[in-house]
This record gives structure tokens, sequence and C-alpha cells, in this order.
């Protein structure tokens, strides 16, 4: 509807008359001629009322306010899936959020042996379980928890004294001993108020660990034997929270499905391009060139591919087959790096790669430029005339404008700040993302192994890669100055690491001290850009045969000559930085060597000899994902959630609240709420408001506005609300008797829209017969905002029966419900609600 001055509707009167939607006193009022002086009164008056009315319009009523929060809402769900701001966007299409859960529902069935590249197509428990019950399934996970460190019961033998437990039936304990009775060993747990005794089978069950392992945390109290309803209320809340953190995590990629795209053309020259490869793909290589291109030509939502693969496995050649194929189409497309030392890198190599598509322009963009340098490329990329862009945080500034941006390429993610990850963020709402990592940070490992995150994995090593043999050992001058003299023997180059640069002098000495005659160069992140690119020149063309660096090589040296890596208090890197560090070295068909050296064994933390032998351990190529895996175990919980779900976790134990994460998933379309159709919705209140003559003759076209109303309310809740907005902006605020119809209205669509298919009032009872379950019920009323509402609402079979204190005439009845329906409304996720 149009939208012309707010005139100032009359008082309402009482009136009655036939309607389809209401009764209505359609006789128009007799006319009266007023006396010039009386007119320019009366005129006065109207201005006097409309300004009146203008200010009622804005007025905190109960439509307007529930308009404004669920506006509100919209705007933070845009806001958290970094998509438009705009208050106006309607809500996610049906038909669309279910293609999305077939999708998830998919990827769930296979779960982590997905991933892995496994034969297993088990998804876990499924869609077993009894209900409200035990959900969680006694079997253990297939696919999803099996060779895991995460989301399945331990093993007694692997625990320690000391170490706290979770027994699903009974709670949290702390495990003492093993001990053997008449030839059976039993496992013995103590409690808050006695020591519990389960045989080793029977525990290997039912028990799951409290912590990550190598964590400390404490629980903030033992469970008690003898009161088990404690616990099954504080395990009940740790699934409730659960979820909610699926509903909540799925809504949020669910907003993905809002945006949308052509798929791109598969190019003419695709297939010569791929043939211009000089290596044989492997089997993860090709799947993942098929994942990237399916994405990109059949999807019509922006693609968010994760690509995980250790260093040299061909994961920046999936990248330039995608950015072919963007290109192509006419888009632009941007590769981010996080040092400027890997971005010169890939530029050096996509130059090469397109250089027989001359009509391919491609450029490097680094903080390392002049500001002319700057300004002209900006130029040249705002125009349109360059379509690749290298280059390292700074394309990520405001001053950056792109003419025609189609993809995003992003390389080791982990390494990128806060703000950086945040703008990275928002650009994954609109444009495709492919984002390349050989060790994952915990979160984007969460979402690619929960299903929420598209992901190819690229675990097979290229043909000439041999695995780095690794050796973990306290320092020793004699073993450092061997492993150097020996690879230097064979004609190759050593990359020796230190963790801090203010123990780069004291290596350096050592070095030349033992080994006179051998070229050092030094590169560290203090020195200029240009000193270190001059030291790698110099390794690299073979001037210098041992860099002394710091962990700057992880950021894009590849040196194949450089097969021996002497990494020197190695207790001080992270599990991720070693692994990435190795990578480095054995890059030609010539086995590598990377020795760790720690100060002393004595004085290493826990933490410490746990990162070490876990890089030990994983010594065959393509066991980043692993490790990545086993990083997320050590790092703790916290780093994986985040202080939000920290709280959730702790509640019941990570094993355990893994375990519901994962059936969860696997039932996630138990989550779901089918709306009703809302023709159907039986509202059984007698209400019929009379609309006064005055009111009617103020209508323009009083019988078309009600069937507006009533198409509106039909449609859906936000056509509603775009409707009710419109008439107070062309009428100002409605009488009381419009109001009620409104709310009528608003009741209706609401209830429709939560699966309620009649509503009927018996005494001091309201019930209202819905196809809601018992778990979107649980969803829903504990994030209402009235606890009244929440306190009087119950779950039986299926209805949902509200007790009142008193018995309400109608009129009073409908603004209860109103008032509890909207709140209803308001708090069930998008996800759930369609």
């Amino acid at each position: 509807m149009a939208a012309p001055p707010a005139r100032a509707p009359p008082a309402p009167a009482p009136a009655s008359h036939p309607h389809p939607l209401l009764l209505l006193r359609l006789r128009p009022p007799a006319r009266i001629i007023f006396p010039p002086a009386r007119r320019r009164a009366r005129l006065a008056a109207v201005a006097a009322a409309t300004a009146t009315a203008a200010a009622a319009s804005v007025a905190p009523d109960d439509i307007s306010q529930l308009n404004y929060r669920l506006r509100a809402i919209v705007r933070r769900r845009d806001a958290a899936a970094s998509s438009s701001s705009s208050s106006s966007s309607p809500p996610v299409d049906p038909a669309q959020a279910e293609a999305y859960l077939r999708m998830i529902r998919d990827q769930q069935r296979l779960g982590l042996s997905q991933l892995r590249g496994g034969t297993g197509g088990g998804g876990g428990a499924g869609g077993e379980g009894d209900g409200d019950g035990d959900e969680e399934g006694e079997t253990r996970r297939k696919g999803v928890a099996a060779g895991s460190s995460l989301g399945h019961r331990v093993d007694p033998r692997e625990l320690e004294p000391g170490e706290y437990v979770v027994h699903k039936k009974v709670g949290v304990g702390k495990f003492a001993c093993i001990s053997a009775e008449d030839g059976v060993d039993y496992v013995f747990i103590q409690y808050a108020d006695a020591m519990a005794k389960l045989a080793v089978d029977q525990a290997a069950r039912m028990l799951y660990r409290y912590n990550l392992p190598h964590e400390k945390k404490r629980p903030r109290n033992l469970s008690k034997l003898n009161d088990p309803s404690t616990w099954e209320k504080r395990r009940l809340k740790g699934k409730l929270a659960v979820q909610k953190m699926v509903v909540n995590l799925m809504e949020l990629y669910l907003q993905r499905m809002r945006q949308s795209r052509p798929p791109y053309p598969k190019p003419v020259a695709l297939d010569e391009f791929a043939a211009e490869f000089p290596y044989e793909p492997t089997p993860d290589q090709c799947q993942a060139f098929i994942d990237v291109e399916k994405d990109l030509t059949e999807r019509e939502t922006p693609m968010d591919r994760l690509i995980c693969g250790d260093v040299g496995f061909g994961k920046t050649e999936v990248a330039m087959r995608a950015i072919f194929i963007v290109v192509s189409a006419g888009y632009q497309a941007m590769v981010l790096a996080p040092t400027v030392i890997l971005a010169k890198q890939h530029y050096d190599v996509m130059t090469e790669r397109f250089a027989n598509y001359p009509g391919i322009k491609v450029a490097i963009f680094s903080g390392a430029q002049s500001k002319e340098e700057k300004d002209e490329l900006i130029t040249k990329i705002k125009d349109g005339d360059l379509h690749i862009i290298v280059g390292t945080h700074a394309l990520l500034t405001e001053r950056m404008a792109y003419n025609n941006l189609g993809l995003l390429v992003v390389d080791e993610e982990q390494k990128f700040g806060v703000q950086q990850k945040e703008k990275i963020a928002s650009y994954k709402a609109s444009i495709d993302v492919l984002t390349l990592s050989a060790t994952p940070i915990p979160r984007t490992l969460y979402l690619a192994l929960t299903g929420f995150r598209d992901a190819s994995l690229m675990s097979t090593p290229p043909p000439e890669r041999v695995a780095v043999k690794t050796y973990v050992s306290a320092f020793s001058k004699e073993r450092a100055l061997s492993a150097i003299k020996f690879e230097l023997q064979r004609g190759g180059q050593v990359f020796y690491v230190v963790p801090r640069i203010k123990a780069i002098d004291d290596v350096l000495q050592f070095l030349k001290n033992s080994l006179p005659d051998v070229p050092i160069a030094v590169a560290h992140g203090k020195k200029m850009s240009r000193n270190i690119q001059l030291a790698m020149e110099k390794f690299a063309n073979r001037e210098v045969k041992i860099l002394v660096c710091t962990h700057i090589i992880e950021s894009g040296i590849d040196i194949a000559n450089a097969n021996t890596m002497i990494v020197q208090f190695a207790e001080l890197f992270g599990l991720a930085q070693l692994y990435q560090l190795r990578g480095r070295v054995g890059r030609s068909g010539r086995e590598g060597f990377a020795y760790l050296f720690y100060t002393d064994k004595s004085l290493l933390s826990r933490v410490a000899t746990d990162r070490l032998g876990a890089i030990e351990e994983h010594s065959e190529l393509g066991q980043g994902f692993h490790v990545a895996e086993k990083d997320m175990g050590i790092r703790g919980f916290g780093s994986l959630f985040g202080d939000q779900q920290s709280g959730d976790v702790a509640n019941v134990g990570i094993d355990l609240f893994f375990d519901m994460l994962f059936d969860s998933l696997s039932k996630v379309d138990q989550f779901c709420l089918v709306p009703v159709p809302y023709k159907d919705v039986q509202l059984d209140i007698n209400i019929s408001p009379h609309l006064s003559s005055e009111y009617i003759s103020y209508l323009e076209n009083p019988v078309e506005l009600l069937n507006e109303a009533a198409k509106a309310a039909e449609k859906d809740l936000w056509t509603l609300i775009q409707f009710t907005e419109d008439l107070r902006r062309r009428y100002g605020k409605e009488p009381r008797d419009m109001e009620l119809l409104l709310k009528k209205l608003y009741v209706r669509r609401m209830a429709a829209d939560l699966g309620i298919s009649r509503i009927y009032p018996s005494g001091k009872m309201i019930f209202m017969k819905t196809n809601m379950n018992k778990k979107v019920f649980r969803l829903m009323t504990e994030a209402m905002t009235s606890e009244t509402h929440r306190n009087s609402l119950l779950f039986v079979g299926k209805e949902i029966k509200a007790e009142l204190l008193v018995s309400l005439p109608d009129t009073l009845l409908l603004n209860w419900l109103f008032h509890c329906l909207a709140d209803c409304y308001a708090v069930i996720p998008a996800l759930v609600r369609y």
C-alpha cells in the first residue's frame, strides 16, 4: 500500500454488521456542513488529532513491540551470518531449508569416515534411541568415533589414577585403580559419597573421559551414587545445551541458503588447463578437483570448502582450477596468504601456471610495496584490469575495491588475526570461498567433523614423496653437527630453526665455529623483508648451505634441496607448527630428516611431552588431519567451543558432550517443526470485533483493506507485519476493535508457524493441539523470556497445555495468547520453525 500522511482515526464506538472477518457498521454517517469559522477550527482540531495519532503510532503497544522484536532478531541473525544488515529480509524459504537439512543428513551419515576416506558409512546411532530416554545409544560410534580422540567411550586401562571420568547413569567420579578379585579385573571409581566397583568390560561400555586427554580442569563437584536424580538433571541440561548448539549452528549456516548466484559455466578450456598440470594427480587430488568443480558449476549457493592436505600435496593446484573457472566467467579472484613470503610464492606459481592465458592478469599486493604501487594496483583492481590478486592481509583494507570479485582463496587461515578472520568471514556470505590448510584450526576442524562445512581431505602423498624420518631427543651439539654434515656430504642444504630471535646469535656462533667453511644465512621476522628475500634467494641458488631462522620458513619456503631440519628448543613450538615446519623438508624424492631437540626432559611440561610424542608418532605422509585432531585434544575444549559452550561441556564432560553432539546431529530432523496451513488453524475464542462507522468511513476502502489483512496473514507473518506497519503509516494507530482483529490474525499466523492446529479454552486451562515434539518444546520453553509463560506451559501427548490462575474473558484470553505465542515464536530458531 502507498503511505500518504497519517490521518487521525476517530474514537471507536460500538456497531454491528456481518462480515467474513468481523462485524462492521457500513451505514455512512450524516454529512454535517460547518460555517467557515468553525471549519477552520475543525481543521485545526484534525491537525492536532493527526499529531496525536502520529505519536500514538510509535507508542509501545503490543503489536509494535512484537514487530520490533522480530525485526531485531532478523538483524542479529543477519549480522551473525555476516549477511545483509537489512531489517526487511524475509525468512528462509522452507524448501531451501529442507534441501539444506537433507544435505546435512547425508554428510552426517558418512561422518568422520567420509573426511578420512574410510569405507565405513555408518553415522552413529542414526535413528536409534528411545525418544526422551537414553538417546545417545549404547553402541560405539562407527565412522564418527572409531579411531577418533573425540566422542567415544574410554578404555579403563588407559586411565591414570586421579583422572576424572563420567558414568552415563551415575555421573562424574574420579578413577582410582583397576584391581583383580577372584580372577576378574574391576574398575574402582570414587564418588562423593561412596566407591563404585565395575567390571572392566562393563566400564568400557559406560565410562567417558571428563576432560580431554592432558587437561586438568576439575569438575565443580563429584556426583553421588545415592542421588542419581541430581546427575540426571545435569545430564539433561547438557543434552539441551547440545541441542541448542546444533540448532543455532545449523541456523547460522542456513543463512547461506539465502545467498544465491547462478552456477558458473564450465570453461571450454578447462580440460586443456588441467592437462597442463605437470604431475600425475593423486586420487585425493582428483576427488578434490571434482568436489570444487561441482561446487562452482552445479550449486546455486556460494561455496565454502576446506581443502585439508599436507604441504606439497597439491592444494594450490586445486585452488588454481577453481580460479580458472571463476575468472573464465568474468569474475576476479583474491588469494590471501598470511605472509609476504608465501604470497610471493603463490604469485610466482600462478604467474607461471597462467602464462599460456594472456587474457588473465595476475598481480601481487602486500604491505611491502610503496604507496604509489598500491594506489596503481587498487585502481587496476577496481577497473577490472586485474583478474587474480595475490596478497597478504593488506588486501582486506577498506581502501580495496573490486570490480567483480567472485572467489576468495585463503591459505592457512589459522595464521591470521581475529580481525582478519572476521573480515574473511564477512566475504563468505556473498562470494565463493576456498580454504587451504595442512592443520586446520579447531573450530574449522570441528565444523568439518560435524558436516556443517564442506571438506575435501588430501591424504595420499605424491608418488615421489617419501616420509620424513623424525627424531626427538635432548639437544646434543654432536648429534646436530652429525646430521648437518651428513646432509652437506650428500649435496643438500639444512634448515636450522629456533623459536626465539634472541637465540639466533648463539646458534650462529656455534655453527660458524664448528663449520667455518660453510656459507650460512639468517632469516627472521624482525629483519627487513628485503634482507629476508635476499637470504632466501641465496639459499634457493645454493649459495648458502645452512639457513638459520625462526618459524618464518613455515610460511612458504620451498627448497627441494633442503632435506634436513634441525629444530632447537622444539618444546616451545605448537604441535601444528612442528608439523608445518617438518613438511618443508623431504620435498624431493630424496629422504628427509627432522631432528627435534629439547633442552632437558625433566623440565618438559606434560603438554610439551605430548606434542613431541604426537609429532614423532605421526611420521607418515598425509597425517595433517590427524595431527590437527590430536592438537585439538591437547589444546582443550575451551579453544574448540569458546567460553559460551565451555560451561555446558563442564556439566557432563567432553566425551559425553561429543557423544550427545553426534547423536543430535544424526537426528537433526527431529528438531524441525512442520508448520500447519493457516486456513487449518482453529481458534475457539468467541471474539467478533465491531468497527465503528466513523472508523469505517475514515478508511479509503475498508472491505478491500480487510481482505488484504486476511491475505497477508495467510501468506506469512512477515507479510502480516508489513501490512500492519503500512496500515499505521497510512491511518495512524488503529482503534481497539481493529487491534483485536489484528491480534486475532497474529495469533492464528503464529500458531500455524508453530505447528498448532487448534486452540481452545476450558475453564482455567488453554489447550493447543500441535505436531511439535518434546525436544522442540524443551528448546522453546528453556529460551522463553517470560517466566510466567514458561512456568504455565506443559507438554502432554500431542498438546501444549497452559494453566492460568483464573478463567479469563475472551478479550483478555486473546491478549494472553498473543503474548505467549509471540514469546514462543521469537525464541525458536528459523531452522526449527521452517
